[in-house]
């Protein structure tokens, strides 16, 4: 099995504040963050733009 290649977003701070994505051997887009490394999203890549578009926008709606 090949070992992930996990990369720190650029728009994340300094510190435990982190992002990182890396990318499945089938192509699939994996996201977590520095704080809960053990809790991935996994979403094809087609499906990862509007997610970002949304959150910067600030129109993505928080779960309950």
């Amino acid at each position: 099995m090949t070992a992930l290649r996990w990369q720190k977003s650029t728009y994340s701070e300094h510190g435990n504040s982190c992002v990182f994505l890396a990318i499945a051997p089938g192509g699939t887009v994996l996201l977590r963050e520095s704080d809960a490394p053990a809790d991935i999203i996994a979403m094809p890549p087609d499906r990862l733009r509007p997610l970002i578009t949304r959150i910067k926008a600030g129109t993505l709606k928080r779960a309950r």
